[in-house]
């Protein structure tokens, strides 16, 4: 039975079933599409201070079809497009004016006395009620998405119905021992998810094992680079830090260096306690081969239940050369049938599982186009490849429209053979800076001085 869907409220979509979600035909969600499009814009273009000045300097007023949000989709670049300076010098009153102008929500309200570190100031945007976490590059440059607990709902709703299309258990009534191989928490997005999703996903935080019981600052995060220079120049003491920080550095490097170890041995805990139990088990591709491979040299595979989940993701880093059945080793070990995988960006709610078919699949509240070389959008029919936008209508705190940094391919007719009804996208996923030797420029569709000028705008004095 076709469901309902109010274009007015795309919040609410999350909270519908996937199988109800994917079986939405094309013309009806397309249409449902644009119309949630048209009204968010409306709502927020003279609102978010960023959104009003690239949509003046644009000249984009309406949306008549889903083409013409291509010119006033942001940069994903925008999200850290702050002079570093404020960072170094841990200047929270600009950092806060700055952050301003990408959100609907009035930040000068925020009492920013007393404020020493980056974590703090989350800490403080988290007590007004934004969600701001943040994401890194191979810049080092914190990226920071100002979500607010507005968000906060629907956000939660996609997590647990995309886990459950990506594994095919249902974790609202399935509450299974959990285990990730990583800090316990921080302000990074991953690891927010973690904590706001995972922990009760598992039953309670009892029931949630990570190797590191430690958080991540986001001071190390944003002064890596820095951190790095100065102790090769012998000036981390100039950088005027807080000497508990420095030591929670050392104590990372540390970490860093026995990892490997620490992992196996972590691992090898679980496995036996847990032998027989249904679990949950995620992490990185590379750390779930990593254990795999050490585990089945050795002739061991883990025992547990039917029913338990392996979720893996965020490349194959430290193995380039990894064999071909590296995925069949790690459901080998686990012994589970199936490993989950998600596609998706910090700045859009609405993650893509993947299918058993092996594609990507974008629920309706991630709205796709693809940009041409010349920043054009190309056809929306058959398959195409181009740089990937997202448009994701659910957020009221911030503008959900970007244009992405990732060369995709997606296949628009609705014939994959899961059966779900959805625009698609291969697993051939890559990165525009390393395609053009480490540059990922952005031809804007419309003029690329106005986009120039935007994000001058965005910097501004801060």
């Amino acid at each position: 039975m076709a469901i309902s869907l109010l274009p007015d409220n795309p919040a609410a979509w999350a909270y519908r079933s996937w199988d109800d979600l994917m079986a939405i035909p094309r013309e009806e969600r397309e249409k449902l599409q644009l119309e949630a499009v048209r009204i968010n814009f409306h709502r927020l273009r003279d609102r978010i201070p960023a959104l009003t000045k690239l949509a003046d300097r644009q000249g984009v007023d309406t949306i008549d079809k889903i083409e013409d949000i291509l010119p006033v989709c942001f940069d994903h670049r925008v999200l850290k497009n702050y002079p570093i300076q404020i960072i170094e010098n841990r200047d929270f009153a600009k950092l806060t004016q700055w952050l301003g102008k990408l959100t609907a929500h009035d930040l000068t309200r925020i009492d920013l006395t007393g404020l020493k570190t980056i974590e703090e100031w989350l800490g403080r945007l988290e007590a007004f009620g934004m969600l701001v976490t943040y994401s890194s590059g191979t810049t080092g440059k914190l990226s920071f998405v100002p979500r607010s607990y507005d968000e906060f709902g629907p956000w939660k709703f996609h997590y647990y119905n995309v886990t459950l299309a990506a594994s095919g258990v249902n974790c609202w009534d399935n509450h299974l021992p959990t285990f990730f191989p990583g800090y316990r928490g921080g302000y990074q997005t991953m690891l927010k998810m973690m904590t706001l999703f995972n922990r009760e996903m598992a039953g309670g935080d009892e029931h949630y094992y990570t190797l590191y019981d430690t958080h991540i600052p986001a001071d190390l995060m944003a002064l890596s680079g820095r951190l790095q220079s100065a102790e090769d120049k012998g000036e981390v003491a100039s950088l005027g830090l807080d000497p508990a920080l420095l030591e929670q550095r050392q104590q990372m490097l540390a970490q860093g260096r026995s990892r490997e170890g620490d992992l196996e041995v972590w691992f090898g805990r679980l496995i036996q306690q847990f032998k027989g139990q249904r679990v949950k088990i995620g992490g990185t591709f590379s750390d779930l081969y990593r254990v795999a491979k050490a585990g089945l040299d050795k002739g061991m595979t883990c025992e547990f239940a039917p029913g338990s989940v392996l979720m893996g993701g965020g490349g194959m880093k430290g193995y380039k050369d990894a064999p071909d059945d590296w995925e069949d080793q790690v459901k080998t070990f686990f012994g589970i049938p199936r490993m989950g995988n998600q596609y998706g960006f910090s700045e859009c709610i609405g993650n893509a599982p993947l299918c058993e078919a092996g594609y990507f699949h974008l629920p309706p509240y991630s709205v796709p186009l693809l940009m041409d070389a010349e920043g054009g959008c190309l056809p929306r029919e058959g398959v195409q490849k181009g740089r990937l936008v997202l448009v994701d209508p659910i957020p009221q705190s911030y503008w959900g429209g970007f244009t992405s940094g990732d060369e995709v391919t997606i296949h628009w007719n609705e014939d994959c053979d899961c059966g779900w009804k959805s625009p698609r996208v291969g697993k051939t996923i890559r990165r525009f800076a390393e395609n053009e030797g480490g540059d990922d420029k952005i031809t804007c569709a419309g003029s690329q001085q106005a986009y120039n000028e935007f994000m001058e705008f965005v910097q501004g004095d801060a």
